[in-house]
């Protein structure tokens, strides 16, 4: 028996995202609540810790954005044909966390010397994507189907403009690739009409 599935978030674009990419790509009906920013604080002591996004199955909440992707990812079908396409996966996603750890410590930032630094971590991480990615012949992260990395990264990747200038041929063509799946284009669309207020904070 499928699921009920519940995504809890905030109206913005930002953690959700690869998760809303995930139940696109599969087909997977699921409620989007939204949370306003001023009612948040009276609802965060209900959540799993303080922090959202929160996926309910079947009325039951939990929390933690990857976690919850690799539980979709196995739930679609999605995590990898075996057990090494699964660790690769898994290990780029957890690349792409640090990555975009990184990259929102420019939010911040100050000192032009430790931007620098900063930057140059970004195209480091950048730099070893393109690498993984070219490498592969069917334009996949892992493997020669399309796993819930690819799907990640589109997500994430699409809600990063100020790297996009670093970004490599091949990881663009990821990027479009992704957001022209027949599932995904149209959900993309309709997406950018009912969040027109939302922010972009990925």
């Amino acid at each position: 028996m499928i699921p009920k599935y519940k995504l809890i978030y905030l109206n913005t674009y930002g953690r959700a995202e690869p998760l809303r990419y995930m139940f696109a790509y599969a087909g997977q009906d699921y409620v989007y609540e939204i949370i306003e920013k001023e009612d948040w604080p009276k609802l965060k002591p209900n959540t799993p810790y303080g922090q959202l996004p929160v996926l309910e199955v079947d009325g039951k909440p939990v929390a933690q954005t990857t976690a919850i992707a690799r539980y979709l990812a196995k739930q679609f079908n999605i995590q990898g044909k075996d057990d090494w396409e699964i660790l690769q996966a898994d290990s780029l996603v957890e690349a792409l966390v640090d990555y975009r750890a990184c990259a929102r410590r420019l939010y911040t930032e100050q000192n032009p010397e430790k931007i620098a630094e900063i930057k140059k971590e970004q195209t480091m991480y950048l730099e070893k994507f393109d690498t993984i990615l070219s490498s592969n012949p069917s334009g996949f992260l892992v493997g020669s189907e399309i796993t819930w990395a690819d799907l990640v990264f589109a997500a994430v990747l699409s809600g990063r403009q100020d790297d996009s200038e670093a970004r490599s041929a091949a990881l663009s063509t990821l990027v479009d690739k992704i957001n022209n799946i027949p599932n995904i284009k149209p959900w993309l669309k309709a997406r950018s009409k009912s969040n027109a207020s939302a922010k972009k904070v990925i």
